[in-house]
């Protein structure tokens, strides 16, 4: 094994149980680390080879860690000593806490029982947990207390934390597809373009795609899509920002027409490419390789 020559970024996430450790790593997922749940921490040295492996190109990495290994915690101390001597590794514990009354409240609300009072009152884990997890708390870099946090707020101290500078992570997905081959699963936004006049009925179209400048622009010469064009943008101009501010980390906006090869794939760049002034844009065309004898 060969050190690696940038320094590898780790936070360990850990902490009170219902103190919002799902969120904390989905945050840490959207701001491009390589995540693992609930990695038992004798596990740790191990993982910590592969991290060191030259050949892989991880350079952040969070893993989530709690009572569910409880068992390994003498190990994972032992290997958090070993950590400090490590020079191409940067580590940081990430500990979430709220109040005692606040736990309880959100395991009523989900109906779940404390991991370590399964038969018990969900207090009595509780207050068991914070006992066990006292040492490791105070080995923590960052404290952050839930209890008083919205999700959504939760995400946005620790972009604001670990986030690298004017790193944006709200993203605007365009995905073009066909009609006929399903609805999208994963769209949040659908828009519908069979309306307009199709590229596919022109001969010497056919075998082409949106993505040729000869069906692009017969797509958008007509008033219909012109006018489509005007009240779409206008109206995700006003939504975007919503989702953004509603703590969303990307949108997913299908176009379809009937096939997905020319239409819906000349809307979707064009989308993609308006708002690229304002957000990080990424496009997609789903089923533009499915028609016949392609």
């Amino acid at each position: 094994m060969v050190n690696k020559e940038q320094e590898t970024k780790l936070v360990i996430i850990t902490g009170m149980s219902g103190a919002g450790k799902t969120v904390a790593v989905q945050s840490f997922e959207d701001l491009g680390y390589y995540c693992v749940d609930n990695l038992p921490p004798a596990l740790l040295p191990k993982f910590l080879e592969l991290m060191r492996d030259a050949t892989n190109n991880i350079q952040k990495v969070a893993l989530v860690m709690d009572l569910r290994g409880r068992e390994f915690f003498d190990s994972l101390f032992e290997a958090l000593d070993k950590l400090g001597k490590e020079n191409w590794l940067e580590e940081h514990i990430l500990f979430l806490d709220a109040r005692d009354k606040t736990l309880v409240s959100r395991y009523k609300e989900t109906r779940r029982s404390h991991p370590l009072a399964q038969d018990g009152l969900p207090l009595e884990g509780i207050e068991l947990e914070r006992n066990i997890l006292d040492e490791l708390r105070g080995r923590a870099q960052n404290i952050i207390d839930t209890s008083d946090l919205k999700p959504k707020e939760l995400r946005e101290k620790i972009v604001q934390k670990y986030g690298e500078d004017n790193q944006e992570i709200f993203s605007v997905h365009t995905l073009s597809f066909g009609f006929k081959y399903g609805l999208p699963i994963d769209a949040d936004l659908v828009f519908d373009v069979r309306f307009l006049p199709n590229p596919h009925y022109v001969e010497n179209m056919r075998p082409l795609t949106g993505l040729n400048k000869e069906v692009s622009s017969y797509v958008f010469k007509w008033s219909d899509t012109q006018k489509f064009l005007e009240k779409v943008k206008d109206l995700l101009q006003f939504m975007l920002p919503q989702y953004k501010r509603e703590g969303k980390s990307q949108i997913v906006i299908a176009i379809g027409c009937t096939g997905g090869q020319h239409r819906s794939v000349a809307i979707a760049e064009h989308l993609a490419n308006h708002f690229s002034t304002n957000y990080v844009t990424h496009v997609s065309h789903r089923d533009i390789d499915k028609r016949k004898g392609h």
